[in-house]
């Protein structure tokens, strides 16, 4: 028996993200434990110097995608980096994933080595001058413009080794990248798969999705702020995948996102617009209609709950003007009701059938409206 599809309206730490998380926000771990599904891989190892490395960076042919893991080194912990560098220590190697057709470089491990690289040869650490520090002499509290320039040399042309793979089949979804990435990145706080979602699949989608979730009447539904593991970018990410996707749904829900998200990047700059005008309509009118309990049968924002609801209206807004909000406020209490819809919301969220009932009863709750 799965558990009841809910995720708190404010997580604020890693605990009551897991709890979120076991109770169904992203309903269960991307691999079952019977998914058989291979993968051809192509690896292989190239070491650079830091100067290519530096160079490469700037130029954005490495890019570090944007997901909400930030830098979080102290100028210490750089320095620290550097001084093994400067020593002749060997150092990390980082990992980087090659994007088919353009060739650019992702940076699924080593963004803090790499940004404290170009920091440190642009001189700034923030809004810092970027000195060396809590390190030995000769190069405590200097910055690269003050090293001599045979330990300037010994930085530029020191090698740090890349493992650099890509994926050759299927060319089309990008799992493997989504299991390599969550298991490189294992130790410490757990990304959440939409974290790693928005690393392995950047694109004008997930630009929509993000500017989205600053949108007001989403965040009076949601709860501000914004969630720092990404479930609220998540939910915007599911409910498209649902309006457009949904009879093509099995799951594991992550799989069926990834590969949502994975095709939405590709959709024309109108077709985005067009969804964006959706979303937004469809939340202003629940923000409306519903003043602050909307997918929260119990306590908790319920995420099922949240599908049924939020793609039938949307359904219905597609078919002609908007209905009046106090009678999308009935049609919803009456939707809460059905015992059909509960059983649809209660228990195995994330089986087909499911997820079927559960549209369809949203469908029909809004559809005479």
């Amino acid at each position: 028996m799965e558990a009841e599809d809910t995720s708190d309206d404010q997580v604020g730490s890693q605990d009551e993200y897991e709890i979120a998380l076991a109770e169904g926000i992203d309903d269960e771990a991307l691999l079952d434990a019977g998914d058989t599904r291979k993968f051809s891989i192509t690896s292989y190892g190239a070491d650079y110097s830091v100067e290519v490395l530096i160079r490469r960076m700037k130029s954005g042919s490495f890019t570090v995608p944007e997901f909400q893991r930030r830098f979080v080194w102290s100028q210490r912990h750089a320095s620290k980096f550097i001084e093994s560098l400067l020593m002749g220590l060997p150092v990390p190697g980082i990992f980087l994933y090659k994007e088919l057709g353009t060739n650019k470089h992702l940076v699924i491990d080593g963004q803090q080595r790499l940004r404290s690289l170009v920091a440190f040869h642009d001189g700034t650490f923030g809004e810092r001058k970027f000195r060396l520090l809590g390190i030995r002499e000769p190069w405590n509290e200097k910055s690269y413009k003050d090293l001599d320039p045979s330990d300037q040399l010994k930085i530029d042309d020191a090698i740090i080794h890349a493992t650099i793979f890509q994926q050759d089949e299927p060319a089309d979804v990008l799992d493997s990248i989504y299991f390599v990435f969550e298991r490189i990145n294992s130790g410490g706080i757990r990304l959440s798969p939409q974290e790693i979602r928005n690393c392995i699949t950047s694109g004008p989608f997930n630009s929509a999705v993000r500017e989205l979730n600053k949108s007001e009447a989403w965040r009076r539904i949601f709860g501000s702020p914004e969630n720092k593991r990404a479930k609220d970018q998540e939910l915007i990410v599911r409910f498209f995948a649902m309006h457009e996707s949904a009879s093509t749904y099995t799951r594991p829900m992550a799989t069926f996102l990834n590969e949502y998200t994975a095709k939405a990047n590709k959709h024309s700059d109108n077709h985005i617009k067009s969804l964006m005008s959706l979303f937004i309509d469809t939340t202003n009118l629940i923000d409306i209609a519903l003043n602050g309990r909307a997918f929260r049968p119990a306590r908790t924002f319920n995420a099922a709950v949240f599908d049924g609801v939020m793609t039938g209206l949307a359904a219905r807004l597609t078919k002609g003007p908007p209905p009046a909000p106090d009678a999308v406020s009935a049609a919803y209490d009456l939707l809460l009701a059905d015992q059909n819809f509960r059983k649809a919301w209660v228990r195995a969220t994330a089986d087909e059938e499911s997820v079927k009932a559960r549209l369809r009863l949203g469908a029909e709750a809004f559809n005479g409206l």
